[in-house]
């Protein structure tokens, strides 16, 4: 059994309301743009994301990055999880990203987490990013219990609650 159902179709373009910025699937193409703005904010993401999913490592060549992509891209293409690149409006410039993953801890049918990149803690695009994605799950994803990874539920408790079978 899938996590999503069979005739679901995954969003391609998701504008951010008030900013010119917009979200799309993120493919191998974007290393150029996703490798500066990952290790222009390692030190933070792996504050996040390190004890969770080892990543962003200090040591992440552009090669590592590159085959990192094609495996989202591939695993969007199943419908396996799916990241999502935020991008300015001539997409020019990755900004962060947004992950939207099928459970792995017990209590939700999908997981989903975000960040930005550094230049943009604190900003009204953060702020824009942060009320869109609760309410772009709820009115386009077939999820009944969605979690939001560093949002209503902390990392660390996260990873305390048991793994889904």
């Amino acid at each position: 059994m899938s996590w999503l159902p069979d005739d679901f179709v995954h969003p391609v373009h998701v504008p951010v309301p008030d900013s010119s910025l917009h979200l799309r699937p993120i493919s191998e193409a974007d290393t150029a743009l996703d490798y500066p703005a990952v290790m222009g904010s390692r030190e933070r993401l792996w504050e996040i994301f390190g004890p969770a999913w080892a990543w962003p490592s200090e040591t992440m060549t552009y090669e590592e990055d590159r085959i990192d992509l094609l495996r989202h891209e591939k695993e969007i293409a199943a419908h396996q999880s799916f990241n999502y690149a935020l991008f300015d409006e001539e997409e020019t410039a990755l900004l962060g990203c947004v992950y939207i993953d099928p459970p792995e801890r017990a209590g939700a049918d999908g997981e989903i987490s975000w960040w930005v990149v550094d230049d943009l803690v604190g900003s009204a695009a953060e702020r824009a990013l942060d009320t869109l994605v609760p309410q772009w799950i709820a009115a386009e994803w077939p999820f009944r219990q969605p979690r939001y990874l560093g949002r209503d539920i902390s990392w660390q408790d996260w990873l305390a609650l048991p793994r889904v079978s």
